[in-house]
């Protein structure tokens, strides 16, 4: 009975089993491994090439300050005065560019006074047909009124 009750539903014994998971165990522990020594692998080899890249940057700052340095000494070489004809051509640009924008200024400025002295001889001519058709209704008003008081004066007085 005790054989019957070591097979499992499977069909297998338990022995079968546990030795089915010690090979699993052991195949997981050895992919485990070759995937760690994979992993210190690459990492040896990625701090091999970063310490190759530093060299070689390191080499390309030092060849980098001497060349500026020998282009510094073929520049005084060249033309005595070739760093005052710079600064001067460098102003000289400066200039050109505030006068090209100051003349766009100006045009700007120009156009809007043109146009607000449009707009205030619109606005006066306005304001002087404005007065004209009020003095023209404050005479009628008057008219009016003396014609009116006329009339009333008539009335009241009817002999006169």
């Amino acid at each position: 009975m005790n054989s019957l009750a070591s097979i499992g539903s499977s069909g297998r014994s338990s022995t079968d089993d546990n030795n089915i998971n010690d090979d699993h165990d052991e195949v997981s522990k050895l992919a485990i491994a070759s995937f760690k020594a994979r992993e210190e692998e690459i990492e040896r080899k990625k701090m091999e090439m970063r310490m190759k890249v530093e060299s070689q940057l390191t080499r390309a700052e030092e060849e980098t300050r001497r060349l500026a340095q020998i282009w510094e000494e073929l520049e005084v070489l060249a033309d005595p005065l070739r760093k005052e004809v710079a600064t001067v051509r460098k102003r000289i640009d400066m200039a050109n560019r505030d006068l090209k924008s100051l003349g766009q200024t100006c045009q700007k400025k120009e156009k809007e006074y043109k146009e607000a002295m449009e707009a205030f001889h619109e606005k006066n001519n306005e304001k002087a047909q404005l007065t004209t058709t009020l003095m023209e209704l404050v005479n009628e008003s008057e008219k009016f009124r003396m014609r009116k008081l006329e009339e009333l004066g008539r009335i009241v007085n009817p002999n006169t």
